[in-house]
């Protein structure tokens, strides 16, 4: 979600990457091991093993602050939260309001975090990160795949049997999560990151096309994947509980609010109203971000006292 990166475990403040028509780019991640409640991946299910970085801003990171959430894993894996402005120095910890230090790695900047993990490594700081406390590295940072470990492979340490990806919607899980990433999980990065007008325009139309096709599924049933909450359900609603308040304005996606879309707000408030979701929700580091990382966006850093939004 940043500017800057680091290069051969070297910190740069790099812009954000776009192509040759002013479209951003948004780099994969790189670290990709799993964890398995079987150990044949060598991150075996335990207690108290691994770590979560986070920010409460990011919508990527709050995907698994949900899930750990739901599964009822607080006890088991503990987490440190980011300051929520991003500055030149990158993602830092702070005793910022909700914050959490690193009690793990007692880093000051995020970025100690991957050094640590890589002293030579090339790529975004970003959040989330899932960490071996044992081994002394990251297994992963691609926020898809956290989820689905924390869902499937930690049910001997998780609290609440729930399943997010049950076999029977599996294929229609996975094809919804691919289908909602470029034109809305992304897509408002892809608009308000944009530096040409024809990207902007291009984002936003592929957007809103999106989100109208699944205001029309949600006029025939309560999730996007039938009538239980998915994996799915989780990628969706971390951006949709910010576009109101953030990415209408800050990323210029102003042809509708979600509050104009009859289904998805009910669907939005559905969720965030459902057990352990409203208490990872944290729009005072969400706005705060926005408003005050991007400067190229907004140099003044004023970040709006509104809208009023009641999820309730």
């Amino acid at each position: 979600m940043a500017t800057g990166m680091m290069i051969d475990g070297k910190w740069t403040n790099e812009e954000y990457e776009k192509d040759d028509k002013g479209r951003f780019q948004r780099n994969p991640t790189t670290f990709r091991d799993r964890l398995t409640a079987d150990g044949s991946s060598g991150f075996p299910t335990a207690a108290d093993r691994y770590h979560l970085y986070v920010s409460y801003a990011c919508p990527w990171a709050h995907r698994t602050l949900i899930m750990r959430s739901l599964k009822g894993l607080e006890d088991a894996i503990s987490i440190s939260v980011v300051d929520p402005l991003m500055a030149e120095g990158g993602w830092e910890f702070s005793d910022f309001k909700d914050t959490v230090p690193d009690t793990v790695n007692h880093a000051s900047y995020l970025r100690e975090v991957y050094a640590k993990a890589d002293p030579n490594y090339t790529g975004r700081v970003t959040v989330p990160i899932l960490w071996d406390k044992q081994t002394g590295t990251i297994v992963n940072n691609e926020s898809r795949e956290i989820i689905r470990m924390l869902d499937t492979e930690l049910e001997a340490i998780a609290k609440n049997s729930v399943d997010l990806y049950p076999q029977k919607l599996q294929t229609e899980i996975d094809k919804a999560i691919d289908d909602i990433y470029q034109p809305i999980n992304n897509g408002v990065y892809r608009a308000g990151f944009a530096r040409s007008q024809a990207a902007y325009e291009e984002a936003v139309t592929e957007l809103f096309s999106a989100l109208n096709y699944w205001e029309k599924v949600l006029d025939k049933q309560q999730y996007l994947c039938g009538d239980v909450l998915t994996e799915a359900d989780i990628c969706m609603f971390t951006t949709l509980f910010r576009f109101d308040a953030v990415y209408y304005v800050h990323f210029k996606c102003n042809l509708r609010h979600i509050w104009d879309y009859p289904n998805l707000w009910s669907y939005l408030k559905k969720i965030y109203q459902h057990p352990g979701v409203k208490e990872t929700c944290n729009l005072e580091h969400i706005k705060l971000h926005y408003y005050q990382s991007h400067p190229h966006i907004n140099p003044s850093g004023i970040v709006p006292q509104g809208p009023i939004i009641s999820f309730g």
